[in-house]
């Protein structure tokens, strides 16, 4: 079981929004690291979710050829059900855009993956993230992974709980609680496919 926290800062510029895609762009001295992750988030027809993860469990091949996958879940709850979470590794700004480039010539991709889902789709939203300084993207040695990895639902709680007893913790978060614009916290149940569980 994953947990995610989606913290949205003013230091991040506002969603550009089109019709059914959101994306946010993060600026700052981050973005000097290179390498970067776009999290994905797909709003599914309700009626489409099982089609539309059993086509992307046959063809994900197709995809992982052009980038890698870091993981791909769908949400158990915390806001709108019916939707997957997915993130992709990025070397730089260049290498995405030659993975999109590829894609848009990739026909078998188009055909197999991109057209048939199309249509179950009602939104996508994207964001550029960056790990954070003191943090490493490492498989984990259990099969549950985490951005934030609990036992349970009950342990999270838990955990919370003690975090926030720690004058650590409450002073970090004294700090940038003035930045926070929104915040987004969902329960993540890995796919079959996903690298990380």
């Amino acid at each position: 079981m994953l947990a995610l926290r989606r913290s949205l800062t003013r230091a991040l510029a506002a969603p550009i929004t089109a019709p059914q895609v959101c994306s946010s762009f993060a600026t700052g001295p981050r973005q000097y690291d290179g390498t970067f992750y776009e999290f994905r988030t797909y709003y599914l027809k309700p009626s489409k979710m099982s089609e539309f993860l059993e086509n992307v469990k046959k063809n994900i091949h197709l995809r992982t050829v052009h980038s890698e996958l870091v993981g791909y879940w769908s949400v158990e709850f915390g806001g709108r059900v019916n939707k997957v979470f997915h993130i992709w590794k990025y070397d730089n700004f260049a290498h995405r855009t030659e993975v999109r480039k590829a894609l848009a010539k990739d026909k078998e991709w188009q055909e197999q993956f991109l057209i048939p889902n199309l249509a179950l789709i009602d939104k996508q939203e994207s964001e550029i993230t960056y790990l954070v300084p003191w943090c490493k993207l490492v498989k984990p040695p259990k099969e549950v992974h985490v951005l934030w990895w609990y036992e349970s639902a009950d342990s999270r709680a838990a955990g919370r709980h003690q975090s926030h007893e720690d004058p650590r913790v409450v002073a970090a978060v004294r700090e940038s609680v003035n930045f926070l614009e929104s915040q987004q916290n969902m329960l993540l149940i890995p796919t079959s496919f996903s690298p990380l569980k």
